[in-house]
């Protein structure tokens, strides 16, 4: 089984984790009622995808 043989120092540890980042999904609007939705879903407020009724949204 391989055994470093030196500590890794901060500054290589933290070089290789640069990556290792999350970001902020990305958010467009309804075409229909301008709500803020994920691209290439249905809008939650209106269920609209691509100038269709793709989903029912019931009125609570």
């Amino acid at each position: 089984m391989a055994v470093p043989k030196h500590k890794t120092s901060k500054s290589k540890r933290d070089k290789r984790r640069t990556h290792q980042k999350t970001e902020a999904p990305g958010i467009s609007t309804c075409s229909q009622c301008s709500e803020a939705k994920l691209p290439h879903h249905a809008c939650p407020a209106c269920g609209d995808y691509k100038g269709r009724n793709a989903i029912e949204v019931g009125d609570e």
